[in-house]
């Protein structure tokens, strides 16, 4: 017996723990080796084999049975042939009208499908056969993601230029996106965007974008330096824009909002000020969709 059959050939009670962690190239492959000797061995012999091959893979007895004796059909991945569905015609519209609509969830962009078709077809953008366009708009969602995947890891992402700020992190509350569940206007969140193209060295300007979290009103305050000192007077500045009091804002891991002088500020005019944990954009979700959809978008105009 080989070294594989050996290894996977255990007593029956180290082998119930092992079968639930055979793959299914690995079951193939075990009868594979054991289908030759299984199928020139006694009867006496065969019931061995047999018992020890069922408590490896957990397959039924006659399942099994019929394995070792055909084992000529087995293949060791599992093949399934399939013509695509939407040819390259579709694809190329779908993308287009994805471009179109600012690249946009499938999950929006396949309701107003119809509408955007028939515009840019109107426009001279876009010339579809009626099968196509039948394929099109009745494409779901899930099929539309998948079909823009590509497209979608093609896109720029924006550099991150936040440095930690770890002296005071522990005296400011963590407030993850699960927590937000405010209904009254003036709780904000914050974060900066570096105007930096696709380096950082040198000089560049920089976005204070403050989102509030039960309205949805968006502030953004242009900043020469991102130092401790230009946050807070944006913050002093702003509290004249608001429709609103200024209530509490929700800070980024960067040491221009993690510092004694914003913390001092926020005391004075009675701030509440909690902090997203580091890696977790979601953490600061209606601030950051500001940012990709409305900063980062008019900087690339």
């Amino acid at each position: 017996m080989d070294t594989v059959t050996q290894r996977l050939f255990v007593p029956t009670a180290e082998g119930q723990e092992m079968r639930s962690h055979l793959s299914y190239r690995a079951k193939r492959e075990l009868v594979c080796q054991i289908a030759p000797r299984y199928r020139e061995a006694s009867s006496a012999l065969k019931e061995v084999i047999l018992d020890e091959f069922v408590a490896a893979t957990g397959y039924a007895r006659t399942y099994a049975i019929r394995l070792l004796n055909h084992p000529i059909d087995l293949k060791l991945t599992i093949e399934r042939p399939r013509p695509p569905h939407y040819g390259p015609e579709v694809q190329q519209a779908l993308h287009l009208t994805w471009t179109a609509a600012n690249h946009m969830c499938a999950k929006r962009l396949i309701p107003f499908l119809p509408l955007l078709v028939e515009s840019l077809e109107r426009h001279g953008h876009l010339h579809l056969s009626e099968e196509c366009r039948s394929q099109l708009l009745s494409m779901s969602p899930a099929t539309a993601d998948r079909i823009l995947r590509p497209s979608r890891k093609q896109g720029q992402h924006g550099l991150s230029t936040t440095r930690a700020g770890t002296l005071l992190k522990k005296q400011i509350p963590i407030r993850t996106f699960q927590d937000w569940n405010e209904a009254k206007a003036g709780f904000m969140e914050a974060d900066l965007v570096a105007h930096c193209g696709h380096q950082t060295d040198g000089s560049f300007l920089f976005t204070l974008t403050l989102t509030d979290i039960a309205t949805g009103w968006t502030e953004f305050l242009p900043l020469l330096n991102r130092t401790q000192q230009a946050v807070v007077a944006a913050l002093k500045g702003v509290q004249h824009l608001l429709p609103f009091s200024l209530l509490g804002i929700d800070i980024d891991n960067g040491a221009e909002c993690i510092n004694v002088e914003l913390m001092a500020y926020c005391e004075q005019a009675h701030l509440t000020i909690t902090l997203g944990r580091p890696r977790h954009s979601n953490d600061q979700c209606y601030v950051e969709q500001k940012n990709g959809q409305i900063v980062r978008k008019a900087g690339r105009l």
